[in-house]
């Protein structure tokens, strides 16, 4: 993995926009199990790292947690923590596709189809 400045947990911040927690809302009521959503990264994807956001069933204890809406909580994954900060989350119609978008201000380069960084 690139290396990443060191960071305090306590100073990591994550957001979404109100059209991204719309749609969080909706996947959460589909499920009854689901506590939140977590968002983690993999390596993968043509530029280095893949967002991985799923619905939370089973909480592990290593997530920081955030809480974007009162009703929308929202787990980050340890590892995902230092490459993720200050990235807000946004959910985006464009023609007939929607799709979860990333505005991350440690990503140096993106693929075109958006789905992979690069920190």
């Amino acid at each position: 993995m690139s290396e990443v400045s060191t960071f305090s947990p306590n100073d990591i911040t994550v957001s979404m926009t109100e059209k991204a927690l719309a749609y969080a809302r909706k996947q959460l009521s589909s499920n009854t199990d689901a506590k939140g959503i977590v968002l983690g990264v993999k390596k993968s994807g043509c530029s280095g790292f893949k967002y991985d956001l799923q619905l939370m069933t089973e909480i592990k204890g290593n997530e920081k947690v955030f809480q974007p809406a009162s009703d929308v909580t929202l787990f980050v994954t340890a590892e995902a923590l230092p490459y993720v900060n200050g990235t807000e989350i946004d959910y985006t119609t464009e023609g007939l596709n929607s799709t979860m978008k990333f505005n991350n201000p440690n990503a140096k380069d993106e693929c075109g189809c958006g789905e992979s960084f690069n920190v």
